[in-house]
């Protein structure tokens, strides 16, 4: 059992994304996803099954040019699907993969 105070864990600019995972599974694997106001994540395919839990702040999330806006508190969860995601005023998100059994 491991625990992980998500509110104030370092985050890598997306040039480094890799560096936050921060948990990672055969199963599955968690990461912080931080963007600055104006940020974006452009277009990615995922293979996986992806959830978002929105720690702070609010993004618009485009899976398979369907957008949804969620804010702080808020959860999306998806199945496989091209994703993308920008803010206006900065956002903070822990998102986790899903391997697809």
């Amino acid at each position: 059992m491991q625990v992980f105070d998500v509110k104030t864990m370092k985050v890598y600019p997306y040039e480094e994304r890799g560096k936050n995972v921060f948990y990672e599974a055969k199963e599955f694997k968690v990461r912080i996803i931080e963007l600055s106001p104006g940020g974006e994540i452009p277009d990615c395919k995922m293979s996986s099954y992806v959830i978002f839990y929105v720690i702070k702040g609010t993004a618009e999330v485009r899976v398979n040019q369907q957008k949804v806006n969620i804010e702080e508190g808020q959860c999306l969860i998806t199945e496989p699907a091209t994703l993308s995601v920008k803010t206006e005023d900065g956002v903070k998100i822990m998102g986790i993969q899903v391997v697809k059994s």
